[in-house]
């Protein structure tokens, strides 16, 4: 039992108490951490779902805004992915360059469906890193070599080329150590909580066996301990 008002029998309550920390969710830090590496900033917003400004700031929606299986480490990775799938160019650009009113850019965001998954696998999350946007079917339905495609699928094709090379990209400065050093210790806090975790949680579904690591240069591996 927490006594949070005077205690009974004393006859002056003790002084309001300081409030000098804040409680944070372990993977919002870690994904928060590995975005402010790359020099992004990130900011909560009531007014958007995500969004990029092309000047550096990252906005994410708040808690009210989010579904049940939203966070903000999948938000974060999943920009990181439009950031590598358009770059160098779309970083300069709000959004990437990108639009969502009609299907113009719908292989753009194919590709960042395969490389997300591409990452995600590394570490055998590919289910726990899922988007969580009206394309889902389109994540959950890439094959066990999310950067292969039917050569007859000109979309799939061409998505997965993009992938490709965002993936090349993902394997070098300033890229590789931070997406490395988030993709591991996400792992290991997901290893931790699914052994507690109830079976309507994101993160009860089971692990899937790692892909090889992406090396990088420098040293520095996506999905290496």
């Amino acid at each position: 039992m927490q006594l949070r008002g005077p205690i009974l029998g004393l006859s002056d309550p003790p002084p309001p108490r300081r409030v000098d920390a804040c409680y944070e969710d372990p993977l919002s830090l870690v994904w928060r951490s590995c975005a402010e590496a790359l020099g992004w900033r990130v900011e909560r917003s009531a007014e958007v779902y995500a969004s990029w400004d092309g000047r550096g700031t990252l906005r994410i929606s708040d808690d009210a805004g989010m579904d049940a299986d939203d966070s903000v480490a999948q938000l974060i990775l999943h920009e990181i992915c439009h950031a590598l799938v358009e770059a160098p160019g779309g970083l300069l650009l709000p959004d990437w360059g990108l639009e969502n009113v009609d299907s113009r850019h719908l292989v753009r965001e194919f590709a960042c469906h395969r490389l997300q998954a591409a990452l995600a696998d590394r570490v055998g999350l590919r289910r726990f890193f899922a988007p969580t946007t009206d394309w889902r079917p389109h994540y959950d339905a890439l094959g066990a070599d999310p950067l292969a495609a039917d050569p007859l699928d000109d979309l799939g094709a061409e998505a997965a080329r993009l992938a490709r090379a965002a993936l090349a990209r993902a394997r070098d400065p300033p890229w590789a150590a931070p997406l490395g050093s988030a993709l591991t210790r996400t792992a290991r806090i997901v290893a931790v909580v699914r052994e507690i975790a109830p079976p309507d949680s994101t993160f009860a579904a089971p692990a899937a066996a790692a892909a090889p690591p992406l090396a990088g240069v420098a040293g520095g591996h996506i999905g290496a301990d």
